[in-house]
């Protein structure tokens, strides 16, 4: 069932916007939690986290901004759609998880400086900040598998990246729970010690986000799930011989082709247009996301 695409136009702009204001909603509520008692209960680590939830915010809106961009219908001047802006969006994402990240770090360090000048004793630690840690990391897993799924049916990559932040969020969640436990327990260290360790875990999921965008907007080649439907789909055609060339444009969850085959050399152009139209028939009847084929044919090579 998490497998099934969603390709009603009206349905995906009203899951897609459903799924990002879910996660808007969530983020404030954690911003402004973590921030506050982190503040208050003393807890580097569930301060640290508040940051990020307060960037999640800012990001949530420029990716909201991105996506009703996206929604536009095709123009003159942008004959396949604005689609593209699901990339930028995630691009955008990477941006602020990258920046948050170190961030974090740098607080993070800060503070185990501050302890070992100023040493904070255990009592300082409000029990209370826990909680907060509990309720964020219950709350992010489950908007981590909604957003997810959400992702995969609409073959969004903008929600994609925010799947992979709320799994950020997670860690972040869990080391932030760690070190108050460990700060209670008389290490107070442990509390921005294990920002820092978040810091690398958030570091890594935004490079990864930055890569998937931007293999998007650089029609990188085909993946190979896309390389063997088109082959199978030659091979039923006896008069195909060889594909010898394909690649693709994308634009959001939408692709075109470019497919170069060899044919018997004694077939006239007509026939080879007819040969041509007929893959491209069976390619475009079974693929919602491809919105255009186009194959060059030449003579077999003896």
């Amino acid at each position: 069932m998490t497998d099934h695409i969603i390709t009603n136009p009206e349905v995906v702009t009203k899951k897609t916007q459903f799924t990002v204001n879910l996660g808007l909603l969530f983020n404030a509520l954690l911003a402004i939690l973590k921030t506050t008692f982190g503040i208050l209960g003393h807890s580097a680590g569930l301060l640290a986290d508040g940051i990020n939830s307060t960037s999640d915010v800012v990001y949530y809106l420029a990716v909201k901004f991105f996506l009703k961009w996206a929604d536009k219908p095709a123009d003159e001047e942008h004959p396949f759609g604005h689609r593209q802006m699901e990339s930028i969006a995630s691009i955008v994402i990477a941006a602020f998880v990258i920046t948050t990240a170190i961030a974090i770090f740098w607080n993070s360090v800060d503070s185990i400086y501050d302890y070992f000048i100023n040493p904070v004793h255990e009592g300082n630690l409000a029990f209370y900040t826990l909680y907060i840690a509990l309720f964020t990391l219950v709350s992010k897993i489950g908007l981590s598998y909604y957003t997810k799924i959400m992702g995969k049916k609409l073959k969004n990559p903008a929600l994609g990246a925010l799947a992979s932040d709320h799994i950020n969020d997670i860690f972040a969640a869990f080391g932030v729970i760690v070190g108050i436990i460990f700060a209670k327990l008389g290490f107070t260290w442990v509390d921005p010690l294990a920002g820092c360790i978040v810091s690398v875990f958030i570091l890594k999921t935004g490079i990864e986000i930055l890569k998937d965008g931007t293999s998007s907007l650089m029609d990188i080649a085909p993946d190979e799930e896309i390389i063997n439907e088109v082959i199978e789909k030659a091979q039923n055609i006896a008069d195909i011989k060889e594909v010898e060339d394909i690649s693709s444009h994308r634009f959001g969850p939408y692709y075109t082709l470019n497919i170069t085959i060899t044919l018997d050399g004694k077939r006239t152009i007509h026939e080879g247009d007819m040969i041509a139209d007929e893959l491209e028939s069976k390619l475009m009847n079974d693929n919602y996301f491809l919105k255009q084929v186009f194959i060059h044919y030449h003579p077999q090579k003896n």
